[in-house]
C-alpha cells in the first residue's frame, strides 16, 4: 500500500468533496477523487511507479544520509526525526533520483516525497538534485523533477540555504548545455524550494490545485496579519499570473512530459 494521505479502512471520506469513495476506485485513479479530481498527496516511489515505464527507474546515490551537522534539537532530536522519517518512508532521504524511461524517451528523474520531514531540502536533498541534473548535462538527457517540499530544512541551518545556489548553479549549466529541464509541482512546494530548482524549469507544470509560493497562508497571517486574495497560491492563480506555464492531471502527466520532450527534440 503506497504511503499516501489516505486513512485506513476499505471505504474514506474524500478530503476535496466529502463523498465516500471505496479505497480500490481511489487507488486505480492514482490517487485522485473520481468525483471531484481531488489529488492525494503520494510518496516518491508511488510517484515513479505512476509515472515511468515498468522496471526502467534506475536509483543512483541512494546511500547519500543527511549528518546532524549543527547537533540540533528541538522538540525531537534531529537525528530522530531522521530516523522516524527513515523508517515511516523507507527511504534514505526526502528525494529519489534516477534514470527512467517515460512512454520510451530516456530521462534523468528526481521525485521529492512529502512524507519524509515534508519534503524539505536539507544537503543531500540537495547534493542529490544538483547531481541529478548534472547527470542530465553530461549524458545530454532531459531532467525531469517533480517537486513537494515545505522549503530548506532548518535543522541544517545555512547548509540548507546553500543547496539553494547549487542546484540553481547545475541548472544554468545544464540551461548553457542546452539541456530540456522539465519541473513538476505538486502540493505543496513552497519556500526555498520553490525560490530554486523549482520555478527554473524550460517547462513548469503543476497538478490541480497544488500549493505553489514562499511563505504559505498561516505563515503569512501569523506575520503580517495579511489577508490573501481568493486562490492565492494556488496552481490555478499562479498560472492566471504567468508563473507556471499549464496545469495537467496526473493520470496526463506521462502523456505530457513525453509531448514536451519530444516538442523540443530531446
Amino acid at each position: 500500500m503506497a504511503k499516501v494521505e489516505v486513512p485506513e479502512g476499505l471505504w474514506l471520506r474524500c478530503q476535496g468533496c466529502s463523498k465516500m469513495i471505496f479505497r480500490k476506485v481511489l487507488e486505480e485513479n492514482l490517487l485522485v477523487c473520481p468525483e471531484c479530481s481531488y489529488h492525494y498527496r503520494v510518496d516518491a516511489r508511488t510517484r515513479v511507479g505512476q509515472l515511468t515505464d515498468p522496471g526502467t527507474f534506475e536509483e543512483f546515490n541512494a546511500d547519500l544520509v543527511s549528518t546532524n551537522p549543527l547537533n540540533w534539537t528541538d522538540s525531537i532530536p534531529y537525528a530522530k526525526r531522521m530516523a522516524a522519517a527513515q523508517e515511516k518512508t523507507g527511504l534514505t532521504e526526502a528525494v529519489l533520483t534516477g534514470r527512467a524511461y517515460i512512454k520510451g524517451r530516456s530521462i534523468i528523474l528526481a521525485v521529492m516525497d512529502p512524507f519524509f520531514v515534508m519534503g524539505s531540502m536539507g544537503s543531500v536533498v540537495g547534493e542529490k538534485v544538483a547531481a541529478a541534473i548534472e547527470r542530465a548535462t553530461d549524458e545530454n538527457l532531459p531532467a525531469v523533477i517533480l517537486t513537494c517540499s515545505g522549503g530548506a530544512r532548518m535543522q541544517e541551518g545555512l547548509i540548507s540555504l546553500m543547496q539553494m545556489a547549487k542546484t540553481s548553479a547545475a541548472i544554468a549549466r545544464h540551461d548553457t548545455q542546452k539541456g530540456l529541464y522539465i519541473t513538476v509541482m505538486t502540493d505543496p512546494t513552497t519556500a526555498g524550494v520553490a525560490a530554486s530548482f523549482a520555478f527554473l524549469g524550460d517547462v513548469i507544470i503543476a497538478e490541480p490545485k497544488a500549493m505553489i509560493g514562499f511563505a504559505g497562508p498561516r505563515v503569512i497571517w501569523n506575520t503580517v496579519k495579511a489577508e490573501l486574495p481568493e486562490g492565492f497560491q494556488t496552481a490555478e492563480f499562479m498560472q492566471e499570473h504567468g508563473y507556471i506555464d499549464r496545469i495537467v492531471p496526473r493520470a496526463d502527466l506521462r502523456n505530457e512530459i513525453a509531448r514536451i520532450i519530444d516538442y523540443c527534440g530531446k
